[in-house]
């Protein structure tokens, strides 16, 4: 089995002189679900294209499933279903004529596959409505169930939870958790909704002004963004020793303004308070934070260390 479902060696995309995406190096490992941030115009939406064979790269080498080439890459995304900005239908097509017709071009046999599809996405009871009459969130579903024909082993979503309402992205994110787990599809999408996506993905990639700024595992991501405590204290040389003394298996650090910062702290807040007043010293400020995907990444764009 290769390491890598997809691998973007050095990507460069250019519009005329301006780069869209300049020197992007990101991988993709087997059955992940690898969630992709950005601000817009950050070069999500052009790195997906270049996966899916929209587009081609000014510069840089795209290899996918282990494999690079023109001809290649053209057998490669057979394997690979895509939703890249809009979903576009025929407007007077119906939703089961439209699966058909998507079935039939993807040489795909059996006619149970679009009931299966309609099943699994969950839009059956849309099935006779004609496409221009879909909502938006509907129209998410189709997009989806067409790149679902043919079980493929690469899903690239661009923004797929796009018009849903809370219920359709609580049972997106259960179908991708479960077509990643039970299935084994690699899966990598890009989502401005940030919570969401820290639920959903196991791997996240920061993208701005088209660089990568770093990728990270939601393990990885989790250490960094644990609960924390931050103590400002009266003498804040007399509170680290105290600490030190008496809860010495807490992770605790002092911030460069003076401020103690316990993180993954192991008991109540209100016992490092007691801790200062039974010793003479006075709490100046006692914070309790839960730091999240989006502390994280607007920290790092900002240009500030990698941590929340």
């Amino acid at each position: 089995m290769n390491d890598y479902i997809i691998e973007a060696r050095q990507i460069t995309k250019k519009y005329r002189s301006v780069p869209a995406l300049d020197g992007v190096t990101l991988k993709v490992t087997p059955g992940s679900i690898y969630g992709l941030i950005g601000d817009n115009g950050a070069g999500k939406s052009t790195l997906l294209k270049l996966l899916a064979g929209h587009i081609f790269p000014t510069a840089g080498e795209i290899r996918l499933f282990g494999q690079s080439g023109e001809k290649e890459l053209r057998r490669c995304r057979r394997q690979m279903g895509a939703i890249i900005e809009h979903p576009g239908f025929f407007p007077n097509m119906t939703v089961e004529r439209t699966l058909e017709y998507y079935r039939i071009q993807k040489g795909i046999p059996g006619r149970k596959k679009v009931e299966q599809i309609m099943e699994l996405v969950d839009i059956r009871e849309k099935r006779r409505e004609k496409c221009r009459h879909l909502s938006l969130g509907q129209k998410q579903r189709l997009g989806l169930a067409i790149a679902l024909l043919g079980e493929p082993a690469l899903l690239i979503l661009d923004e797929p939870v796009n018009g849903l309402d809370p219920s359709g992205i609580v049972e997106l994110r259960a179908l991708l958790q479960r077509l990643s787990t039970e299935k084994r599809i690699t899966i990598l999408l890009s989502s401005h909704i940030l919570p969401e996506l820290q639920q959903t993905a196991t791997v996240f990639g920061f993208l701005s002004r088209g660089k990568l700024l770093e990728e990270i595992s939601a393990r990885e991501l989790c250490e960094k963004c644990a609960d924390r405590l931050d103590i400002a204290v009266e003498d804040t040389e007399k509170y680290a020793a105290l600490l030190a003394k008496h809860f010495p298996e807490e992770d605790w650090r002092v911030l460069p303004e003076g401020t103690i910062q316990i993180r993954g702290f192991r008991r109540e807040p209100g016992a490092y308070s007691r801790l200062a007043m039974e010793h003479g010293l006075c709490i100046l400020r006692l914070e309790r934070r839960s730091a999240s995907l989006e502390d994280y990444y607007l920290n790092l764009k900002n240009g500030g260390k990698a941590s929340c």
